[in-house]
């Protein structure tokens, strides 16, 4: 247990005191300030272009052939109306008028014509927008109210359901435990190098054998695992600390919608199992990671294996609609029960409440022995993989007699 903290505290002090630490954990939270300055800026100024278009007048001359716009409309808007299509285009064009605007008289066939002087790459598109705008207005002066904001998709419908005579919301309900899966995805993302590449550092530097006389192999490679894994919370909290207080404390300046985490339901059981799934699945894939750094030569040599680990994990992704349809079906049973994709359709179901309790506890049985095993393997190849300087362990010399007699320089 010495030996365990030792490697633990040596592990997570290393690594806080690296400037890579550092750069990486707090570059996301720099890239969330980056972006919700942008939107800031962005929508002040929208809204300062909006104002400035609202103060500005505008001539324009209109020829309306199809009769769709009502006298008052143009009195109130100061429209002029032109005595021809002709005549209106030349106005436009020599800039006696800032637009003209010609609808046809069949307006299903031909197109509304727009003709304006030049602003700007970005706002000349203004024009269109108004003449639409008074298409849109001058139409629905025409129809009923109640008619009127059927067709614009303003009627407002509350949808109330029923569960066990209980109300229910399915999308509410999968936020909390679905945020495991997100917290998997960012962890396995953000920490799956580092993972990979942990063992190769003493290997690379040929101290792992000074190193192995004084500590056992499993205490070192589970004091490695558990720095790693504390290492992830802990980005994990410099990252959304500060996105959640800078969405409390500039929600209004930035326009984000208002969310009311009281409103949010907490199943305890649908968030344990997440939690107890989360946990396992990402054991499973520190050791996974671990081992095959521990079985590569170099750092660069056990990078090219990162790609495949993360297939693993993104390829059930695609199978998204079927784990919420289809539990029942044959493809989203085997990636429920195979172990280096179980945490994902797991995980998924578990938020959108249809995976069975006898499911679960086969998933969490699963993953817990796959964990394990998988450490054991990365325990087997770290302690045969140290003195390897210039190869990959083969299966034959992990699975060989001599793999099965502790060298007597090992501890």
């Amino acid at each position: 247990m010495h030996n365990l903290s030792t490697v633990f505290q040596f592990e997570f002090i290393r690594t806080v005191k690296k400037k890579s630490f550092w750069l990486m954990a707090l570059s996301f939270p720099a890239l969330i300030v980056a972006v919700f300055g942008i939107i800031y800026f962005s929508n002040q100024a929208t809204n300062d272009a909006a104002e400035k278009m609202k103060q500005a007048n505008y001539s324009i001359m209109i020829t309306d052939e199809a009769g769709v716009i009502p006298l008052d409309t143009l009195r109130a808007l100061h429209l002029t109306i032109a005595p021809s299509r002709a005549v209106g285009i030349e106005a436009a064009k020599s800039g006696s008028v800032d637009a003209y605007f010609y609808f046809p008289q069949d307006i299903n066939k031909n197109n509304v014509e727009v003709y304006g002087q030049n602003i700007s790459i970005f706002d000349n598109n203004r024009y269109s927008t108004f003449a639409r705008t008074l298409l849109e207005q001058s139409a629905a002066a025409r129809v009923e109210p109640t008619a009127l904001a059927i067709l614009k998709d303003r009627v407002n419908i509350s949808s109330t359901i029923y569960r066990d005579g209980v109300q229910y919301d399915p999308s509410r309900e999968m936020i909390a435990p679905g945020l495991f899966l997100v917290l998997f995805y960012f962890l396995i993302a953000m920490f799956g190098g580092q993972m990979l590449t942990s063992t190769t550092d003493e290997k690379e530097n040929r101290v792992i054998e000074m190193i192995l006389t004084t500590v056992k192999s499993r205490t070192l490679i589970m004091g490695k695992i558990l720095a790693l894994v504390l290492l992830a919370f802990l980005q994990a909290l410099i990252i959304i600390v500060p996105a959640v207080i800078g969405y409390l404390v500039f929600r209004d300046n930035l326009s984000l919608p208002d969310f009311d985490l009281a409103t949010i339901p907490f199943d305890p059981i649908r968030i344990t199992t997440g939690a107890v799934i989360f946990a396992a699945g990402y054991m499973l894939f520190t050791g996974l990671l671990v081992a095959i750094g521990a079985a590569a030569p170099t750092a660069k040599e056990a990078s090219g294996f990162l790609g495949i680990v993360m297939m693993l994990i993104f390829m059930p992704l695609y199978a998204a609609p079927l784990f919420i349809s289809s539990p029942s079906s044959p493809l989203v049973q085997f990636l429920t029960y195979f172990p280096f994709t179980a945490p994902i359709p797991a995980l998924l179901r578990n938020a959108v409440g249809n995976l069975t309790p006898v499911e679960t506890v086969l998933v969490i049985a699963i993953l817990l022995v796959s964990a394990t095993v998988v450490m054991m393997i990365a325990v087997r190849l770290f302690r045969y993989g140290a003195i390897e300087y210039s190869k990959r362990l083969s299966l034959v010399t992990l699975l060989g007699p001599r793999a099965y007699l502790k060298p007597s320089r090992h501890k």
